[in-house]
């Protein structure tokens, strides 16, 4: 027999929900959280059924891991230190299967276990559409991480390649556009897990700190690119008040990315690629490079106009002015 929440109820649902949380933790309508004096950072993200996911690019597990991992990639961005936990809003219609609800919570405990914190608490509703609300909490590292940091003569780095979530995506839903090109069996398989199960950068920010010469400050500014690259470097120049000059050929494009449309428009504007994009001095961005696999030098920031100065823009095939869309 298929179970469906309209079938077993809230009460059973939360008593079914609760065995992925510490023991007691929903006993009563808040938690407790005890940060020994130390500053919390907060981020909230949601996740929409046929515009963030679908059963066709997404098991339930897959879509508890990235509801979790999602918004640990924004609190790394931030300077994370230590995961506390996570609350989650759950939307559902009341025919939705109790083992789609299963399989989320089984993702995102496996987010947990991986990355740490705890499943603090949360609520549900029901709704016309599968939808997924997290508030994550973490403490504050020595790093604080301002996107408005940014200061001119600044490296700017990406720490790690562009594009394979989006072409992750065009995998799973059998895009014909890939007809047209050859890909390694590796990079196919490596894009469909990029997709499914993001990564946030947390071991990325480790190296960040840990590279800093001792004769700097602590200043940087960071973003990660959730929304795209070339979201992520508007959004450090908006709020840096600095210009940042590009070189089209240095993009994060990866091992055997292929050149042309759409492979440059889904390296810089593809989204979910969940990388930190870090403005920061030179000595300290030297350190890095030399210490961060992956990681990719893409351009400086120079005082001027808040917005990006190409260079070599003619071996770049796309329309730099699009973006990611929330709607």
């Amino acid at each position: 027999m298929i179970e469906r929440l309209s079938d077993i109820g809230e009460r059973e649902l939360l008593n079914r929900i609760q065995k992925f949380m510490p023991s007691g933790q929903i006993n009563d309508d808040t938690a407790e959280i005890n940060p020994k004096n130390q500053k919390l950072l907060l981020n909230n993200d949601l996740l929409v059924e046929d515009i963030h996911f679908n059963e066709i690019t997404a098991s339930p597990q897959d879509i508890g891991w990235k509801a979790v991992t999602s918004n640990f990639s924004d609190l790394a961005s931030s300077g994370v230190d230590k995961i506390i936990g996570i609350t989650v809003g759950l939307v559902v219609p009341p025919n939705t299967k109790w083992t789609w609800v299963k399989g989320v919570y089984e993702g995102m405990k496996e987010a947990l276990d991986r990355y740490g914190g705890d499943l603090l608490g949360g609520d549900c509703s029901n709704g016309a559409q599968k939808i997924l609300s997290i508030t994550a909490i973490g403490t504050l590292g020595k790093l604080r991480l301002h996107q408005s940091n940014a200061l001119p003569g600044d490296y700017i780095i990406a720490s790690g390649p562009h594009g394979l979530s989006r072409l992750g995506l065009a995998l799973l839903k059998s895009d014909p556009i890939l007809e047209k090109v050859k890909l390694k069996s590796s990079m196919k398989e490596q894009a469909i897990l990029i997709h499914q199960r993001p990564k946030p950068p947390l071991e990325a920010l480790e190296t960040i700190r840990s590279c800093k010469p001792q004769d700097i400050s602590w200043r940087a500014a960071a973003t990660d690119s959730s929304d795209g690259l070339l979201e992520a470097i508007k959004n450090l120049c908006k709020q840096s008040k600095c210009q940042a000059h590009i070189d089209a050929e240095s993009i994060p494009r990866g091992n055997f990315w292929p050149k042309g449309k759409p492979w440059d428009d889904w390296c810089i504007n593809g989204g979910e690629d969940f990388e930190l994009v870090i403005s920061l001095p030179p000595s300290w961005a030297k350190a890095v490079l030399k210490s961060l696999p992956n990681s990719y030098l893409i351009g400086y920031m120079k005082e001027g106009k808040e917005n990006i100065v190409w260079r070599n823009i003619e071996k770049l095939n796309i329309n730099t002015s699009s973006h990611f869309k929330h709607f």
